[in-house]
């Protein structure tokens, strides 16, 4: 499979990329997708809800009224769940929400994210991208030039660059991230995906050798 590579204008350089069919050409495997957004979804939660049952409040024992001659109910403390202030039956405990997928799935539900932004044509490989300063308006014109601006977009790097990144955090719904960082959900939430030449490499040697 060949994407043309432009540059930070948008042109045409002439060039073509190639990418692996393996990783980029397969046919979307969505229950894969589903699991693997599902599981980082999942391990967001903090899972530190809680709430006081029977044992765990402090109220008087004693004895409200005697056992027999009131015509009422029988009760016997004020920490019972049917009075205001009392323990709560059943309530959230803290637990642990994440759980485990096995790693050929997790490769799967990748390499499955990627083929679907190529189907959909969500993908846009850009032969280099890199300032010498911070600067919020080069990025701009970058977003501008590729046809993005105020739209959803993932630029994806094969190294850290801070300058790039300082640059983009201004601008809400675009995110930098590197080759490494990547995973389902950030794939098919990203938007479009602009790709460095130098992250295909990093994408496909790590779907390729698990």
């Amino acid at each position: 499979m060949e994407l043309r590579i432009v540059n930070q204008l948008g042109e045409d350089t002439g060039r073509k990329a190639i990418l692996s069919d393996d990783v980029f050409g397969i046919e979307p495997n969505e229950h894969a997708m589903y699991l693997d957004v599902k599981q980082y979804l999942a391990n967001q939660r903090q899972g530190t809800h809680k709430a006081k049952e029977r044992a765990e409040i402090s109220r008087t024992t004693k004895k409200l009224h005697k056992q027999k001659g009131t015509g009422g109910a029988r009760h016997g403390s004020m920490k019972s769940p049917l009075y205001r202030g009392g323990g709560r039956v059943f309530g959230p405990v803290p637990h642990e929400y994440g759980f485990k997928l096995n790693k050929k799935l997790k490769t799967l539900a990748r390499k499955s994210a990627f083929s679907s932004l190529v189907k959909e044509e969500q993908v846009i490989v850009v032969e280099n991208l890199s300032f010498e300063a911070p600067k919020t308006k080069q990025y701009h014109q970058v977003l501008q030039a590729l046809g993005l601006h105020g739209k959803k977009s993932t630029v994806v790097l094969a190294e850290a660059d801070k300058n790039v990144y300082l640059s983009s955090r201004n601008f809400e719904g675009s995110n930098v991230v590197t080759a490494s960082e990547l995973n389902t959900y950030s794939i098919l939430n990203g938007g479009t995906l602009i790709l460095t030449e130098g992250s295909i490499e990093k994408i496909q040697t790590a779907l390729t050798t698990k």
